[in-house]
């Protein structure tokens, strides 16, 4: 569940690490009302769970109110990325005299908590890493023992900094993993923290996006995951609790496992294009399976499904049963496939076949959508 700016960034300042002066605004006249009391001149910000605002004109600097109030009807109902902006951060603006980058992260390899620390901020950490990989500092932390202040501070040393400042910055990168600890985070992320020309720091940017499975851990975090997903259909995955990731294709993908799922994205990618991700996990139920197809069938363009089910610990022969009783109240127009293998594996196909469901039985993926790629293909 990634958080908007202003929520980060309401973390930070309860941890410690310093952030500008902000308000937020609904509305150009309120946005307005915000400046005048911050003090200008002010950065009008949009509030979407995306990066690339800046290059999207989501982010400009007003000198004025009116100017602030006219930023703010340009920004407030625009769609940076396919979102619509509700929202705007009303910054004070400050004078940078330079720019790192602080983050913490997930390292997959070692299964631990990442610092990363850069004298190269306000720029893409990624292309900073291919193009200038001397500029970026990481450590592994234990996620027993935790970042201890003078590791943080051993790692700004490395960057090349001295002085005042390594003692400055070591401290808000020590803010930062206790934010990212704290919370649960898979990302904690701040690009850029400034030294400002009174030579100060702050926090000019928060991006901090914390693990689903913990949100019961954090009732003072008062938002739902699905708020945040723009794609209807994809919200509607998450609400039923399956997941689902909408795709730019025309063939409908129902699996029973991630990997399952890939692979039989991968196969099919080969002659057709996937139309959506789509894995059960491991409670499937014939109420599941009925609101999965519902889910499946609502996108547009859909040439066919593939049903792709292996039964271990699930109850495909259920799933199979939600199947079919949506195909009898929602008659499909385009062929529906599928391939269900496993426990009870004969009960499901018998199920299946009596509803009206193309049933493969027997054999590998690979063979099952050749036969509906050679069905579609005869169909042209």
């Amino acid at each position: 569940m990634r958080l908007y700016e202003f929520e980060g960034s309401d973390l930070f300042r309860r941890e410690g690490i310093p952030v500008p002066e902000y308000e937020i605004a609904a509305s150009p006249r309120e946005a307005r009302r915000k400046a005048e009391a911050i003090g200008l001149p002010v950065v009008v910000k949009a509030q979407v769970l995306t990066g690339g605002r800046g290059l999207a004109g989501g982010v400009q600097a007003a000198g004025s109110p009116d100017q602030a109030e006219e930023i703010a009807r340009r920004i407030l109902g625009s769609s940076i990325k396919d979102m619509t902006v509700s929202r705007v951060m009303v910054a004070k603006k400050v004078e940078i005299a330079r720019e790192f980058y602080l983050g913490v992260t997930i390292d997959g390899y070692h299964g631990t908590p990442l610092v990363i620390f850069s004298t190269a901020g306000g720029v893409s950490i990624e292309e900073t890493a291919r193009t200038h990989p001397e500029l970026v500092i990481s450590r592994p932390v234990p996620i027993t023992d935790g970042l201890r202040r003078s590791e943080a501070e051993q790692m700004v040393r490395e960057a090349g900094l001295g002085g005042e400042e390594s003692p400055a910055i070591a401290g808000v990168l020590d803010a930062l993993y206790r934010v990212f600890r704290k919370y649960d985070a898979l990302v904690a992320e701040i690009n850029p923290l400034v030294r400002t020309a009174q030579g100060t720091y702050l926090a000019l940017d928060a991006k901090v996006e914390i693990d689903d499975a913990s949100r019961y851990r954090h009732p003072d975090i008062e938002v739902s995951p699905e708020e945040r997903i723009a794609n209807p259909l994809e919200r509607k995955g998450s609400q039923i609790g399956v997941s689902y990731v909408d795709l730019d294709g025309e063939i409908g993908i129902i699996a029973s496992g991630a990997g399952l799922g890939m692979a039989t994205m991968d196969i099919i990618g080969r002659k057709f294009r996937p139309a959506n991700f789509l894995e059960t996990g491991g409670a499937i139920t014939a109420d599941l399976l009925y609101q999965v197809m519902a889910l499946v069938l609502q996108k547009k363009g859909l040439k066919a499904v593939f049903i792709n089910l292996y039964g271990g610990i699930n109850p495909i022969h259920e799933g199979a049963r939600g199947i079919v009783r949506y195909l009898k109240e929602h008659p499909a127009s385009i062929p529906i496939m599928a391939n269900p293998r496993g426990n009870r594996q004969e009960e499901t196909w018998q199920i299946l076949e009596e509803g009206g469901v193309r049933v493969v039985t027997g054999v590998a993926t690979e063979k099952a959508v050749e036969q509906l790629v050679n069905l579609l293909e005869e169909a042209r």
